[in-house]
């Protein structure tokens, strides 16, 4: 095994140069979600002539990625997600979106690079993969930041099944790089799109009374649904209705007829999550009941939390102490991301890398002045190999617990245990 990590290892740092050069060809032609085409044909490039097992998926977006034996005794999926987001790029980088409004702020293009590292990596060990009849199955994700993501299309096409253990990182720019969060539970929200509509009766706005005055009856909505929700689900749920967009008139003088508030609901307990939907229709009706107008509510449900399992976040300790890299412990957050419904089929974790440079600037995701400190790449190559390797010790123990006989309660009582 120790060669086996060496010679991996190997390969991972001899790569790292192309793999920022990967990274940065990506980043500089970001594609919004299901739209990731080029973005698929570079990975696929990069991967095919290695030996790799390669399954499109449809549309041209998106790609499985096979390495290993096709009988294997273990199965290990490593995720990443390779869409961008609709956002102007500021940070002046020679490598900068050269389309206008899309940028990689959420640092899917690191992710994407990383994983394609580790395909190179395991490409390099296909004897010692068959050896120890270890496949890997390489996602690369479509459509992570749409609602509904690209995790559901990897789920209906049954790329899951037969899968032991499922791994991703995600960049968190909140971290210096080398260092890599890790927790067992909850690690991010419930994340749930919702729009309300309305429509009314216009009218002049020196006779309001004649009208249905909508603006002020969205208004309502706005400010009154989300105060009123917080206190009707327990406050240790963590739910936050924040709208990201408003639109209705044209006019300082018009009342309107139709107007629509855009958000996202988030949510830190999947108890709660459940029940969210019904709740906020119930809430939008008793807000806009005294002015008349007519609410249309389209709440579509987007992701469950991601909750790393216990024995897969040890998959991942490991493999952040194979990348040389420092673990440090992290906290459920209110993200959204759609890894939890792969994880939702089978035991996995997501970790969470460091992108900042130490001592420097502390940036956020999904803003377009986002900077990574690209050593990140092979950090995150680093775990997701490392975890790969060390699952097969972990499904090991699981099966020779699951495969120990149950000592009936009648035995036990013949022998005066009970």
């Amino acid at each position: 095994m120790d060669e086996l990590l060496s010679g991996l290892q190997a390969v991972i740092r001899a790569h790292e140069p192309a793999l920022t050069q990967l990274r940065r060809d990506i980043h500089a032609h970001p594609e919004l979600s299901r739209q990731e085409r080029r973005t698929t044909a570079l990975v696929v490039a990069r991967l095919a002539e290695l030996g790799g097992h390669i399954h499109p998926l449809p549309g041209g977006t998106g790609v499985i990625i096979d390495f290993g034996p096709h009988d294997p005794r273990y199965r290990v999926a490593l995720r990443a997600d390779i869409d961008a987001l609709p956002i102007t790029e500021s940070t002046g980088l020679e490598y900068s979106s050269t389309v206008s409004g899309v940028a990689h702020a959420c640092g899917h293009d690191i992710h994407t690079a990383a994983l394609v590292g580790a395909g190179m990596a395991f490409a390099s060990q296909r004897a010692e993969l068959e050896r120890l009849g270890l496949a890997v199955r390489l996602v690369f994700q479509h459509a992570e930041e749409a609602i509904p993501g690209g995790a559901m299309d990897i789920l209906d096409l049954g790329w899951m099944d037969g899968v032991d253990r499922a791994y991703a990182v995600h960049c968190d720019p909140t971290l210096d790089v080398g260092e890599v969060g890790l927790i067992v539970g909850p690690l991010t929200a419930a994340c749930d799109a919702v729009t309300v509509e309305l429509t009314g009766s216009g009218g002049h706005t020196s006779r309001p009374h004649r009208t249905q005055d909508l603006t002020y009856a969205l208004a309502k909505v706005v400010t009154d649904v989300p105060a009123a929700l917080s206190r009707r689900l327990d406050p240790r749920a963590g739910a936050a209705l924040v709208w990201g967009t408003i639109r209705t008139g044209n006019a300082a003088n018009v009342i309107p007829s139709a107007g629509v508030a855009s958000g996202t609901l988030r949510i830190l307990d999947a108890e709660a999550w459940e029940k969210a939907g019904p709740l906020i229709e119930e809430l939008v009706d008793e807000v806009i009941a005294p002015y008349g107008v007519t609410a249309h509510l389209t709440y579509t449900a987007g992701v469950p939390p991601v909750v790393n399992d216990h024995s897969a976040v040890e998959a991942l300790r490991r493999g952040v102490r194979f990348a040389g890299a420092r673990e440090v412990q992290t906290r459920q957050s209110l993200g959204g991301e759609d890894f939890a419904w792969l994880i939702s089929r089978v035991p996995g974790a997501m970790a969470r890398l460091g992108t900042r440079l130490p001592g420097g600037v502390t940036y956020d995701l999904h803003q377009g002045d986002l900077v990574v400190d690209e050593r990140s790449i092979g950090v995150a190559a680093g775990v997701l190999v490392g975890a790969a390797v060390a699952s097969i010790d972990l499904i090991d123990a699981e099966r020779a617990v699951n495969a120990m006989p149950a000592v009936s309660a009648a035995v036990l009582t013949s022998e005066g245990a009970v």
